[in-house]
This record gives C-alpha cells, sequence and structure tokens, in this order.
C-alpha cells in the first residue's frame, strides 16, 4: 500500500510538468485501489481479534499502529488525486511552476518511502524524523502562501492563484497525514501512543538530568491517565539509564497545571520531604509544558483497598491517618477561611447535566411544603454556606482520591501524588473526598461493599474525633456541604444510572436537611449530620 501511494504521489508530482490524460485516468484509478487496499488491511487487522491466537501487548500494538498508518496512506491519496483535480483547473498550467512545490513533494515522499525499513528496523529515531517532516511542510506551505498573497495584493487577481493555493493547502494535509503514520511508528516502537512534542519535551527534560543518550535508550513502562489532561508516561531504564534515578514520571500538559503542580510539590517537599514527589526537571513550551518527577514506589491505596490483606488494609489506613493529622496540625492557621463547595458543585453542573441529563429536581409540592428544584436549592445552600467559613485553615492535598494515595509498607509511610489542586483550605474538603472515593467505587460484592463501608466508617470516626479535639463546631454543617459536593459531582464519572443516581439523592437528601435547618433559625452548632449516607 505505501509502494502504490508512493507511486500515485509521483504520477501527481509528474502532471505539474507534463499534462497527460491517461494520466489522469490513472491515478484515480489506483485511487480506487489503494481504497480497497486500505479495507484488506483494516479488515486483516480487526480479524486477529477474532481469532483463537492470543495476542501480546505488541501484537496489538502492531495492529494499532498498522490500521492507523493504512488509514492515513488512504488520506494521502485522496489528497493526491485532490491535487490532479485542481492542475485540471488551471487556465495556464505553466503558472503553477512559478513556486516551488517540488520541495514540498520531496520531503512527503522521502517519509513515505522509509515507512516500512523504519517499521521493520523498530528504528525510533527514523520515527522521529518522519514527525519532522510536518513542521517542515508547514513552513514550505507558509512561504508558497505569502507569496500568492504577496501576488494578490499587487493586483494579479487571477484564478489560477486560487487553484494554486488549494494545491498547497492538499500538500500541507498530506504533511499532517505523515506526522500521524511517524506516531503510529512511535506506537509500534515503544508500545506507548505519544506524540512527537510530547517525546521531544521528555528528552529535553532528561537532557536537563544530564542524559546524552538517543531516542531508543528510553525505555516506557507504563502510561497512567489523568483526568487532568495531562500526560503522564513512567520512565525506567532502558538499554541506559535515563536520569540520575532509575525511573521517573513524565507530565506534560497546560502551562498552568503543570507550573502549579510543580510550586506545589516544591511546597510539600519543604514542609514535608518525601512526603510528595521530587521535580527532577521543568520546561515551559510554548503551548505546553513538561516536567520529570520522581517516581513513587509503593502500592497504590486503592490497590490495597481491593486486593490487599485486612491487615495491611488497616496499617495502611492508620498510617494516612496519622500523616494526615500531622499535616493538618502542622500546617493549621487559626485565621478563619471561607470555603465554596457550593460554587465548586455549580461549575461543574454542565458536566453532570452532559452525562446526566435529567439529574435535575424540579420544584415540587408535597402537602403544604414547597420543595426547592436543584437550581434554587444549590444556589440557597451557597448562601447559607457564607455562614460556615472553616474556623482555621490546613494544607490540603486538593484531591484526596484514594488512587492520589502511595503506601510504602517497608518505610510504613504515605505518599500523596497529582498534587495540582492543593492550597490552604478547609481540610473538610480533603475528608469528604477520600470519604466518596471510597463510596464511588463500582464494588457491589457484599464482601467488598463491607470493606469499603469499614474504611469510611474509620476515617470518619477518626476526622471527628480531630474535629472535636479543634473545637471545630461546624464540622457536621460543613462536611454536609462537602459531601453534596462529592456526591454530586462524582456522579458524571459513573455511567451505572443506578448507582450514580444514589449519589445524586444523596446529594439532594443533604442540601435538603441542611436548608431545613436553616429554616429554624437554631445555632449551626447543633446541627448534626446524618451518617447512614456515607454507607452503600
Amino acid at each position: 500500500m505505501i509502494h502504490e501511494t508512493v507511486n500515485l504521489l509521483s504520477a501527481s508530482l509528474r502532471l505539474f510538468t507534463s499534462s497527460n490524460p491517461n494520466d489522469f485516468e490513472k491515478i484515480f484509478s489506483k485511487d480506487d485501489y489503494i481504497d480497497n487496499l486500505k479495507n484488506l488491511i483494516e479488515t486483516e487487522c480487526f480479524s486477529n481479534f477474532i481469532s483463537e491466537k492470543a495476542l501480546t501487548k505488541r501484537d496489538l500494538n502492531d495492529i494499532r499502529a498498522l490500521q492507523t498508518i493504512a488509514v492515513n496512506l488512504e488520506r494521502i491519496a485522496d489528497q493526491s488525486v485532490n491535487i490532479t483535480k485542481q492542475l485540471g483547473y488551471l487556465e495556464n498550467p505553466d503558472f503553477i511552476n512559478r513556486f516551488n512545490y517540488t520541495q514540498m513533494f520531496g520531503t512527503v515522499l522521502e517519509g513515505l518511502e522509509s515507512v516500512m525499513p523504519i517499521y521493520e528496523k523498530r528504528d525510533l529515531q527514523g520515527a522521529l524524523d518522519i514527525c519532522k517532516r510536518e513542521p517542515l511542510t508547514d513552513r514550505l506551505y507558509k512561504q508558497n502562501f505569502d507569496k500568492i498573497m504577496e501576488m494578490f495584493a499587487d493586483d494579479h487577481p487571477n484564478k489560477d492563484l486560487v487553484t494554486t493555493l488549494f494545491i498547497f493547502r492538499y500538500l500541507e494535509r498530506i504533511g499532517d497525514l505523515i506526522l500521524n503514520i511517524g506516531e503510529a511508528l512511535i506506537l509500534a516502537i515503544v508500545g506507548e501512543k505519544i506524540k512527537i512534542h510530547q517525546f521531544l519535551s521528555m528528552q529535553s527534560n532528561l537532557e536537563q538530568l544530564g542524559f546524552d543518550g538517543s531516542a531508543s535508550d528510553i525505555d516506557f513502562q507504563s502510561i497512567l491517565g489523568s483526568r487532568s489532561g495531562c500526560r503522564i508516561s513512567r520512565l525506567g531504564q532502558g538499554k541506559r539509564e535515563v536520569s540520575k534515578t532509575k525511573e521517573s514520571i513524565f507530565k506534560e500538559g497546560n502551562t498552568h497545571k503543570i507550573r502549579t503542580e510543580k510550586e506545589s510539590l516544591e511546597t510539600w517537599n519543604t514542609l514535608f520531604p518525601g512526603l510528595a514527589p521530587r521535580v527532577f526537571s521543568y520546561q515551559e513550551g510554548e503551548s505546553t509544558t513538561s516536567m520529570l518527577v520522581e517516581f513513587i514506589h509503593g502500592c497504590p491505596f486503592d490497590e490495597i483497598l481491593l486486593n490487599g490483606e485486612d491487615e495491611s488494609l488497616n496499617n495502611a489506613l492508620f498510617v494516612l491517618m496519622e500523616t494526615s493529622r500531622e499535616v493538618w496540625l502542622s500546617t493549621r492557621k487559626e485565621e478563619p477561611i471561607a470555603t465554596d463547595y457550593m460554587k465548586q458543585l455549580q461549575e461543574r453542573f454542565a458536566h453532570i447535566r452532559q452525562v446526566h441529563p435529567e439529574f435535575y429536581r424540579g420544584e415540587q409540592d408535597i402537602g403544604f411544603t414547597k420543595v426547592l428544584d436543584t437550581g434554587s436549592l444549590l444556589q440557597r445552600c451557597r448562601e447559607i454556606e457564607k455562614e460556615l467559613p472553616a474556623p482555621f485553615s490546613v494544607r490540603i492535598h486538593g484531591d484526596f482520591n484514594v488512587n492520589n494515595l502511595v503506601f510504602d509498607p517497608e518505610e510504613q509511610m504515605i505518599h500523596y501524588i497529582d498534587l495540582y489542586r492543593s492550597r490552604q483550605a478547609d481540610y473538610i474538603q480533603d475528608i469528604s473526598v477520600f470519604l466518596v472515593s471510597n463510596f464511588r467505587i463500582p464494588i457491589y460484592e457484599k464482601i467488598l461493599r463491607d470493606r469499603l463501608n469499614q474504611i469510611i466508617k474509620d476515617f470518619y470516626v477518626n476526622a471527628t474525633l480531630v474535629a472535636a479535639e479543634w473545637h471545630d463546631s461546624t464540622f457536621d454543617a460543613r462536611l454536609t456541604l462537602a459531601l453534596a459536593r462529592s456526591f454530586y459531582t462524582s456522579t458524571r464519572f459513573e455511567h451505572n444510572k443506578v448507582f450514580a443516581e444514589e449519589m445524586y439523592l444523596r446529594a439532594h437528601f443533604l442540601l435538603d436537611k441542611l436548608l431545613l435547618f436553616a429554616n429554624l433559625g437554631r445555632p449551626w452548632q447543633e446541627f448534626r449530620m446524618n451518617t447512614t449516607v456515607l454507607y452503600y
């Protein structure tokens, strides 16, 4: 298919200097043939999934890469046909020769011809070189575009100028498709889907640490997902050691998020050395920013929760409660601080309704009682929240989810990861997120559910003891607001309607109770939360 695509593109190039009607026909028929080859390759790729042969991770990556390459080759053939059609519209066939198109053709043809050798040799540097042809075609397109615009400005309106602009635009799109093919080769070679700018950024970070090897010396061991939109990859020792440490985490994404997390990690390591990963390198780019941070060894808390022995889980929970208590105590500032649980909920409301449009309660009359619609309820509770500032602040994790905690059993240490939202705030934010992150684990088997409920109970009781010790008299009221926020916003991640509705109803139940109490006009110190909502 590569060979046929190269031939088709070369035939299009020949038409720039010699217009032969037979060549037009050959190009159109070859495009149909390439379409058939693409369908054949796709069928072959997908047939592997129904065969009895067990597929390895490498097999799967090869299938994904080959299917992607085939799709992009077929699109390159389509763009070649578009170029050919445009040539037929030129009133003066020689007009196109006023521009430099041969370099653009040469750039993409050389890239295409190198695809198979690179794939067969698993040549990572070669794959990167293919990717770099895309910015080169962009630059060449820009040069020709500027020349066309100058000719327009010089009062030389010419229909052939418009046709020429289309031709170069199609060539520029072929450059984009070449980039897709290069990134598919990277997937096949390193076993992970990563974009060229992310790879180059990672290389640059490694160079900051004194790494002078080639791209093929970098070993990806796993890719971690993140809801923040940042790219997270784990790097390890490949053919040579990639950094002064054996393993690290590469993060790449929005500059504000990465910069904020870097500053947060540095703050945590100043306050509690070892609690958070160290930052090894950091680089801000034009559109994204990246950094390498320490890979934390240990066991994710959610893994212990679901698969660990009871003794291991109890031990991890004990260390977690002691650690969080020490953090809260050490960072406590006595000034009251406003909370914004309802504001956070309202800001996520559109996303919730995207996933669950039906999760909105209309106004209701029950006997002589008027029940507020969801929007009014949230607004009313936001006003109530102004009466309930936290009496003091602590440094919080900001996303105290069970999967953002790592327990090292050898060192008997809890580590915090993913600290982008960390700040000085009400400690109840972390408490509510931790409780609901346990609740929302979609496990319905009774033994495991009992285990989750026990963890929730132990952590909640520990939190109430801290609150009592610190004379936090509005703890229950603020926790009610925070839990309602966490239950409601968690529904956007849950596609099991029944389970999601449980959280949606619990959020309303909590806020209704809070509003009812507010209407009584009694002091908030007397409010008590109904703890049954914590357990499933």
